[in-house]
């Protein structure tokens, strides 16, 4: 695992306060060779949905680069989050992973983002929107890393994707992935109690409706579709609570490690995934 910092090195991208797209290039072919093209793609496919470069790039790029205190809190909380990550990995799992971290200053393409840079597994941190987002304390950086990470390590050590025509499979397995990226969380930080999105007595609220969450998501699976799913993203809602399918997959990911290792678990197929689905529903309804 290597753990990069780049923002140290920002300063030449921006002249005069303003940011300069021919800099910007240089700084990525420097320090993360293949990720400028990943980038620009992804600005031009925005570009062509209707989003403007001086409306929606320029304001937060250049909003980053003049907020010093809030780039020293991103900086200090990556560095905290990151501190002999690899070792505390490999003290819970006795595993490394092969997986690149930067935090760097990309062109609004995400806070966070796993993706293949020149063949490699990589994590791009993106500063100007997590200080957009105000993803800059602690638990924000956990789950823009370390939840990650838990997916690194499932398609690493398991299985991760699927190929299926069944929308009701995809979120099933979405539930499930998502499920050991949360314990992965949980397990890294020795706490199984924890969960990122625990703000507003968030997982006291899903502790005590586990019961409709579990019946609302069975009943909604067969309908279930991308527009009108409830339950994965902090834009949607469930009775009136964001991300509840990540505690709902934390639980059914903790009800199959009863039973068997989180390593045996992420090399589950579908099949397998769906008899444990009923077993778990089974044991909870």
């Amino acid at each position: 695992m290597n753990i990069i910092n780049t923002i140290s090195n920002i300063d030449d991208i921006f002249i005069s306060g303003h940011f300069d797209l021919s800099e910007w290039k240089k700084y990525m072919d420097l320090y993360i060779p293949g990720a400028k093209e990943i980038c620009l793609k992804d600005m031009i496919d925005c570009q062509r949905a209707g989003y403007t470069w001086e409306k929606d790039y320029l304001p937060i790029l250049d909003g980053a680069y003049n907020d010093l205190g809030k780039i020293d809190k991103v900086v200090n909380a990556f560095a905290e989050v990151t501190q002999n990550l690899n070792d505390r990995i490999y003290e819970v799992f006795n595993r490394t992973l092969d997986v690149d971290i930067y935090l760097y200053l990309g062109l609004c393409n995400g806070a966070g983002c796993v993706t293949e840079v020149s063949g490699k597994t990589t994590i791009l941190l993106g500063i100007e929107k997590i200080i957009e987002f105000g993803w800059y304390d602690i638990d924000s950086m956990n789950a823009l890393i370390l939840h990650e990470l838990g997916h690194v390590y499932q398609k690493q050590y398991g299985l991760f994707k699927i190929t299926t025509n069944s929308e009701k499979d995809s979120f099933l397995w979405q539930l499930f992935t998502e499920g050991v990226a949360m314990v992965f969380e949980q397990e890294i930080l020795g706490n199984f109690n924890y969960f990122h999105q625990d703000k507003d007595n968030w997982r006291n609220w899903c502790e005590s409706n586990i019961e409709l969450i579990i019946r609302s998501f069975c009943d909604d699976l067969n309908t279930m579709t991308r527009d009108n799913q409830r339950y994965f993203g902090d834009w949607v809602s469930f009775e009136n609570h964001s991300d509840v399918g990540y505690y709902l997959g934390t639980r059914f990911v903790r009800f199959m490690l009863e039973e068997n290792s989180f390593d045996s678990i992420i090399n589950y197929g579908l099949d397998k995934i769906k008899e444990e689905f009923d077993r778990f529903i089974g044991d909870k309804l």
